[in-house]
């Protein structure tokens, strides 16, 4: 991670749409650029000094802005570094925050690395994989990552943070939840080791025995995660308007073994399930969507689903964060509904504090 002097210096009025894969949002009251740990601390005592909150913004891929914008600073993290250090066996891969997490993952395969191939193609930068604790076909950081390096707010100081004191579980950390707002992660470290992939997520598995690859290189793996991605719509590209998205904008719900046998009664199948514990299963959202009639080219004029998935809510152009909010909250509603689960958001929404639409949408159940 890079550290020097600090050169914080924050404009006026800046755009957040562009900044956003939704393209979605109005304007930064005043937004930054942190390239060293010690422009993120000028960040945090300037917010203090100003009295206005701190949102901090990464690659933009899991974000709802508010069409009003956001009415303090925004830090665009921009701190660098990546490494590799061998370590009793391992491989400890540490990368600054405002690195690109898919470039981590297209150098780590390249060197014959497991661990995180399941998770290319995921747009975003490295600092946002601990918050959210990202995850795909079968993989997720929490199971790879040695510790973080945050900015704590509280305390105004740098602090190292073990996996343990992140406060993992399924794409959620201590980050997302009960410290929001009091750390600013700043890098992460990753350990990896030499070895053959073992997939094991079905539509991944299919995919590499179309291909032939019975015992496949991390780069095997990755370019088959990339594949199923682009045939989805989940791999960012300008000319594709169903990545025009936050990617999967719901959570998969984790739910009793008695919830997915009723959901079994409503459709007189087997109901495709993954365990998480002896009494508790996911249900992949997708599935519940499509079967709540919310079908996958259903649209609202500026917003719907995406043709390729119907787990991306797409801004098919001119679309407003208030747009999005409600198309969403009638996907939601469309389950409940149909089979009574309350699916929960995936990204993060921006300036819309007290939202009514928002807090909906966060609810876990009635």
């Amino acid at each position: 991670m890079a550290s020097r002097r600090s050169s914080f210096d924050p404009r006026e009025h800046v755009p957040l749409q562009p900044l956003s894969t939704l393209r979605v949002g109005g304007a930064a009251r005043w937004l930054a650029r942190a390239d060293t740990t010690e422009d993120v601390q000028a960040a945090h005592e300037w917010c203090v000094d100003h009295n206005v909150p701190l949102f901090v913004l990464g690659g933009g891929s899991n974000l709802v802005i508010a069409d009003e914008g956001f009415p303090g600073l925004v830090m665009y993290m921009a701190v660098s570094g990546l490494r590799m250090t061998n370590e009793s066996g391992a491989t400890i891969v540490t990368a600054g925050a405002g690195e690109s997490w898919d470039r981590l993952v297209e150098l780590v395969v390249a060197e014959g690395l497991i661990g995180v191939e399941c998770l290319s193609g995921i747009p975003g930068t490295v600092g946002g994989t601990p918050i959210q604790n990202v995850g795909a076909y079968g993989q997720e950081v929490a199971n790879v990552i040695e510790h973080g390096v945050a900015f704590d707010c509280s305390r105004s100081e740098l602090t190292e943070l073990s996996p343990a004191e992140c406060g993992f579980s399924y794409r959620m950390s201590r980050f997302k939840a009960d410290d929001a707002g009091r750390f600013i992660v700043c890098g992460v470290s990753f350990r990896l080791t030499q070895g053959t992939p073992v997939p094991g997520y079905p539509e991944l598995i299919t995919e590499l025995e179309r291909r032939g690859q019975a015992s496949p290189r991390p780069i095997d793996v990755r370019d088959a995660v990339l594949t199923i991605r682009r045939r989805k719509g989940m791999v960012l590209d300008d000319s594709d308007p169903d990545t025009r998205s936050v990617g999967s904008f719901f959570m998969n719900p984790v739910v009793t073994l008695d919830d997915r046998d009723r959901i079994a009664t409503l459709v007189d199948d087997r109901v495709p399930s993954f365990a998480m514990t002896e009494s508790r299963v996911k249900i992949p959202a997708a599935w519940l969507i499509e079967r709540s009639g919310m079908r996958k080219r259903h649209n609202e004029r500026a917003v719907g689903l995406s043709t390729k998935h119907p787990l991306a809510i797409v801004n098919r152009g001119g679309a407003t964060s208030n747009d999005v909010l409600r198309f969403a909250v009638q996907v939601k509603r469309a389950v409940i509904d149909w089979c009574g689960v309350w699916l929960r958001p995936e990204p993060v929404f921006v300036g819309l504090d007290g939202n009514e639409d928002v807090e909906f949408l966060q609810k876990a159940h009635g």
